[in-house]
């Protein structure tokens, strides 16, 4: 994988049972962590995806209170980049920033990637995962 854009949806505690249903629905496979699974003290699932042989990839999370919005059915579809080239991925972060207010600092996560999110200055919420590069 070099870069991958991908639509991000959000659930009101209902995002294992909605995953599970687009995975059946679209012939994939079902990956999902739980806030409990990475130390928090919060029921719900922290992130899923289902990706699919015919080179689908939806990425879905429960919301969480603090994480830097107000779930309203309207904003729970946001977009996520992932990738293995910092460099490109950083201008993207750098580029879609400006103007817009970032809500979670581009840091290293629990998962090993380098995450961040924000909103941009048009209230489109964005999610950033830098992989470190494969030798």
């Amino acid at each position: 994988m070099s870069q991958q854009l991908n639509p991000y949806l959000t659930f009101k505690g209902t995002c294992a049972e909605a995953m599970q249903f687009y995975a059946d629905a679209l012939g994939g496979t079902l990956t999902l962590t739980t806030f409990r699974e990475s130390g928090m003290d919060v029921d719900g699932v922290m992130h899923a995806s289902v990706d699919t042989a015919a080179g689908f990839h939806l990425f879905a999370s429960d919301d969480m209170p603090g994480m830097g919005s107000v779930y309203v059915h309207g904003n729970d579809i946001q977009i996520s980049i992932a990738g293995d080239e910092p460099d490109a991925l950083r201008g993207y972060w750098a580029a879609l920033t400006d103007g817009g207010q970032v809500t979670v600092g581009l840091e290293m996560a629990p998962w090993g990637d380098e995450y961040g999110q924000f909103i941009d200055k048009f209230g489109i919420t964005w999610h950033m995962n830098i992989t470190p590069p494969s030798e």
